[in-house]
């Protein structure tokens, strides 16, 4: 499988975000690749307040664009599900377009206060699962859903790269938007940890807004037993494409 993972800059006008995502669409299919991850919330920004309409049309836009030239896409944003809920996602199609479904945020960041604030009250989730990709067992996560980071999160660690892993998924995609953390050193940790824990391979992207500043975590492909296939600079946008044996 050829993966085209996309280290870009995510803001919230999403105008600003679609032109982003065709330079990293156009990148893929010129690469060949068979799939591209774009980072959390690359397509509505990193928020739950968004145009509901305009993300829809941007939407379509987009996965337009990629089948077109037979892309997959892992791709990150939010979105008002037919449900009346706003979701933080990883959206997944295959190749000819055909939508899979889609990962929520399960670790959604909030105070540890009681009752928590922050985007845990904005945004819903739905239940963990994996999506048959080209024929492969794939499955999702979302930024904190990976790290557990106890600084962000008022919930419990379920592992969920473990149960994902145990569900049968070969490759985790991994969008991130980490908001200029200084955790860059747990975050790498625990991707290459987790990535061993599972025997899986996890392809992972961060925001690279803004391209002054480092990223909050690496954006790479690591292998079953945790090393780095690839990684990108730790600054600014960096499109990646490698292939990996399954």
């Amino acid at each position: 499988m050829r993966i085209a993972l996309a280290q870009i800059p995510v803001v919230k006008d999403v105008a600003t975000n679609v032109e982003t995502l065709h330079r990293a669409i156009d990148f893929a299919s010129e690469e060949r690749a068979d799939i591209l991850l774009t980072p959390e919330g690359s397509l509505s920004g990193y928020t739950h307040q968004f145009d509901a309409q305009t993300v829809t049309a941007a939407l379509q836009d987009i996965t337009a664009r990629a089948k077109a030239t037979q892309l997959g896409l892992a791709l990150g944003t939010c979105f008002v599900e037919q449900d009346g809920r706003c979701y933080n996602q990883i959206r997944f199609y295959e190749k000819n377009g055909a939508y899979l479904g889609f990962h929520s945020k399960t670790l959604t960041c909030g105070s540890l206060e009681n009752p928590p604030r922050g985007e845990i009250e904005h945004y819903a989730v739905a239940p963990l699962s994996t999506y048959e990709f080209a024929g492969l067992q794939i499955g999702g996560l979302i930024c904190n859903d990976l790290w557990a980071n106890p600084g962000c999160t008022p919930q419990p660690d379920p592992h969920l790269s473990q149960q994902l892993a145990q569900s049968g998924a070969r490759i985790i995609f991994h969008a991130v938007n980490g908001g200029r953390s200084v955790a860059w050193q747990y975050h790498e940790a625990n991707l290459r940890m987790r990535a061993r824990a599972g025997a899986v391979h996890i392809a992972t992207v961060d925001n690279s807004f803004p391209a002054d500043l480092d990223c909050s975590s690496p954006s790479g492909l690591l292998d079953p037993q945790g090393n780095w296939l690839c990684r990108s600079e730790r600054r600014g946008e960096d499109l990646l494409i490698f292939d990996i044996a399954l």
